[in-house]
């Protein structure tokens, strides 16, 4: 089980090329992966989304990528010559219509927009990925290191809810074994009550026991509730994703535990009910944050 909550940073420097590459993620319905890099590396973007995707599944993922090359290995100087004419062209014609000096320097014009580039050669790019895809994996182990790490706390705690919640299905599904039987004889002690006197249709008293079974019966919320917690034990014991589907289960136990709440008239199933329900909103929080 995993969070959706991590973080992972990796460096690495090779022949004056400096990798660094950071990752934070925190919960979200599915997966978005935002690549923040320098402009001379955005054409990696897919690669590194390829990467990340081959080992997270979910989350709301920000990549920081920064990246410094201080050799000269791979590298071009490229002058833009025609633009840098235009640029002197237009700055001399400035400078004689309004009568004050030029001085224009080479070095000065070099610094003007998209006039001096370095440009990568073919080789070096691949070189740069291929050192970039080691830095980003390192950087994506401790990742989806730190991210087990707070999905396993989360499944202990998740883990001990449950128990918790077991028990209190148990006791309510004991507690709700005689309630017929008391309704019965509540029913009966009411008509002579009522009527004064000893005499009761069991006619109708029957009629009436069958039409409060059938109002007040839980047994099927309890049996479905036990096949919920069940389902949820073996997934968090899955190897695979399974946020979305602790979700639903989720929202179907708190289904059945408001119908066993409405059903139910006896104090002690309301107490353990809303017992139920708090623990269930528990692990509704929980569950948000796993993958």
């Amino acid at each position: 089980m995993n969070s959706m909550t991590g973080f992972g940073r990796a460096k690495l420097e090779k022949e004056g090329r400096e990798y660094l590459v950071e990752i934070r993620s925190v919960n979200h319905k599915y997966t978005d992966i935002t690549v923040k890099a320098p402009r001379n590396l955005l054409y990696l973007e897919d690669k590194i989304r390829k990467a990340i995707l081959q080992r997270v599944a979910r989350g709301k993922i920000d990549v920081f990528i920064n990246y410094a090359n201080y050799g000269i290995e791979g590298k071009s100087v490229v002058i833009n010559k025609e633009l840098a004419k235009v640029y002197i062209q237009e700055l001399t014609q400035l400078a004689e219509e309004n009568d004050i000096p030029s001085g224009l320097r080479a070095s000065e014009v070099s610094k003007l927009p998209d006039v001096m580039n370095i440009q990568l050669e073919e080789d070096s790019t691949e070189t740069i990925w291929l050192e970039l895809s080691e830095c980003l994996e390192n950087s994506i182990d401790n990742f989806v290191e730190m991210r087990a790490l707070e999905g396993n706390r989360i499944k202990q705690d998740l883990s001990v809810r449950l128990q918790k919640i077991a028990k209190n299905v148990d006791e309510i599904s004991n507690l709700s074994t005689g309630l017929l039987e008391e309704y019965v004889v509540k029913l009966q002690e009411r008509i002579k009550e009522v009527l004064k006197t000893d005499v009761v249709d069991e006619t109708r008293l029957a009629q009436e026991t069958v039409i409060y079974a059938d109002k007040s019966s839980i047994e099927e919320e309890i049996t479905r509730l036990k096949s919920h917690i069940e389902q949820f034990e073996k997934l968090l014991e899955s190897e695979e994703p399974c946020g979305k589907k602790l979700d639903f289960l989720v929202q179907e136990m708190n289904r059945e535990t408001n119908t066993i709440g409405s059903k139910s008239g006896k104090l002690e199933i309301t107490n353990l009910v809303i017992d139920l329900k708090t623990q269930i909103e528990d692990i509704r929080e929980q569950i948000q944050n796993i993958e």
